[in-house]
């Protein structure tokens, strides 16, 4: 006899229960770094009411910048909507208990343990609704707002005053509610502008891909079957090769460049730099298949799908760009030293144990208490380094979340680097914060051919597009002009 649709509904809102006491007592029973018992508390208290986001849209009006006065303007809105509905619909329709705060350390416990239902937290709600409206509006807040509202809801799992599932249900309901708003009221920010033109360096046209050797990284990405099976049927004459968890990815585009005449890759930023490289050493072009997590590479030579990989290809169109150099090793998109690469090794080690929002948030967190400034000399000037990036050409937009290039032959290098002064760090939190960074007195920006990087002590870490080694004592970056050919889609070349 079929199930009746209340019991299938009894038996599922159980198993969601389970599991929410188990993930509630797991986190109760787990050993956090000790900032976050003092830090997540006052938190979950300055989200109380609103009174943390519109803190942070007083800030973001009053900073002047356009686009942030309308995020602003465009989270306030968000969170009206979604508080509405979680508080006085949610809760109404969807009464459910608090979690029991018998296994909460005491010193977790928050200030105001509310009454109300559990179901949905409000505070995620309101969190994720200014989280994505922010976004939608001005792109270069979507990393630190995101990072700050993945840590709220998670606060309210960690002081004990919801479940896991309230919070689930309480961020996709401000999600919606944002993501709705900006199909109703489109946003005003402008897509980035990629006015090309490198020097053009045509190929023969190889409409079957003949002479292609094309490696791809399945565990990158997204370079799985249905890119092999779209690779087959448009360039039948060239050469796949899949990589697999135990092939070294260097070694195989070594040998398959040796092989080839045009060097394919599709994978990660890593995969491409290691296919930048194989390629650069035989001299032949590199064809970007657009495959990865990100594809910050591909896009901007505008090759943002597969369609304009295969197409470019057919065609021949390619152009000369610069590669970026730290000692010897090339880059891509950027190299960085400081907290960058110490925040992705910690972001890495909680992403086991927690959704990847959150495990940022705990990174950020961590490394901001925890990562001692970087003692080095850059071009001959003392500095206390928080952060040092260097991009291979100019990226946009200002701050310290680069995320396009209108060119990739300038010949210099983007570097952004901010000192540890004493209170430089919270100002730092807050500039970000309100899109307002570069006008700090412990943020610098500029434009150099080459940097010389001499570092005292610990070194820490040395990022290049992604992959992490120990960094030197010293590293001398620098361009290496016009040294990789590389296919590119229609707007890239001279006469676009």
């Amino acid at each position: 006899m079929p199930q009746r649709p209340s019991n299938r509904l009894r038996r599922t809102a159980a198993v969601i229960d389970t599991w929410d006491v188990a993930t509630s007592n797991a986190v109760a029973k787990a050993a956090f770094p000790a900032v976050l018992d003092r830090g997540l508390p006052l938190l979950t208290w300055a989200a109380d009411k609103s009174k943390l986001w519109l803190a942070l849209s007083a800030g973001m009006v009053a900073s002047g910048h356009t686009p942030a006065r309308r995020a602003a303007a465009r989270g306030l809105a968000s969170i009206a909507v979604t508080s509405l509905l979680a508080n006085q619909v949610g809760k109404r329709l969807l009464p459910r208990r608090r979690p029991n705060l018998d296994n909460v350390p005491i010193k977790r416990i928050a200030r105001h343990v509310p009454v109300s239902s559990s179901f949905p937290s409000g505070h995620s709600a309101s969190a994720a609704a200014f989280a994505v409206a922010t976004a939608v509006e001005c792109p270069p807040l979507a990393l630190p707002i995101g990072l700050l509202a993945g840590a709220v809801g998670f606060s309210r799992i960690y002081t004990g005053v919801h479940f896991p599932s309230d919070v689930l249900a309480g961020a996709a309901l401000g999600a919606t509610i944002a993501g709705l708003g900006a199909v109703v009221v489109p946003a005003h920010h402008e897509e980035p502008v990629r006015t090309g033109a490198e020097p053009a360096r045509p190929q023969r046209p190889r409409p079957t891909g003949q002479g292609v050797v094309a490696v791809l990284n399945a565990d990158a990405g997204s370079a799985g079957s249905s890119i092999l099976d779209e690779l087959r049927d448009a360039l039948p004459d060239a050469e796949l090769v899949v990589l697999s968890s135990d092939d070294d990815v260097v070694e195989t585009m070594r040998k398959a460049a040796d092989r080839a005449e045009v060097l394919g890759a599709a994978g990660g930023d890593g995969t491409i730099n290691a296919a930048a490289t194989a390629a650069m050493a035989v001299d032949i072009p590199l064809l970007v298949i657009p495959a990865g997590t990100f594809d910050h590479f591909a896009k901007d030579i505008e090759l943002t799908y597969l369609v304009d990989a295969i197409d470019a290809v057919r065609t021949g169109r390619a152009v000369r760009i610069d590669v970026g150099d730290a000692n010897g090793m090339p880059f891509l998109n950027t190299a960085s030293l400081g907290s960058y690469p110490e925040f992705v090794k910690v972001r890495e080690r909680w992403e086991g144990r927690l959704s990847k929002p959150v495990a940022a948030a705990v990174a950020i967190v961590t490394v901001i208490r925890q990562c001692p400034p970087l003692h080095a000399e850059v071009d001959g000037v003392r500095r206390r380094l928080l952060l040092l990036f260097i991009g291979n050409g100019e990226y946009e937009p200002r701050g310290f979340l680069p995320r396009w290039r209108r060119r990739l032959d300038t010949g210099s290098l983007d570097v952004r680097l901010a000192d540890a002064n004493r209170g430089s760090t919270l100002g730092l939190i807050a500039a970000t914060l309100t899109a307002d960074l570069y006008k700090s007195h412990s943020y610098v920006e500029a434009r150099r051919p080459s940097v010389r990087v001499q570092i005292a002590g610990d070194t820490g870490y040395l990022a290049r597009d992604g992959e992490i080694t120990d960094a030197p004592s010293e590293v001398r970056f620098s361009v290496r002009r016009q040294a990789l050919t590389v296919y590119c889609g229609p707007g890239r070349t001279p006469e676009h």
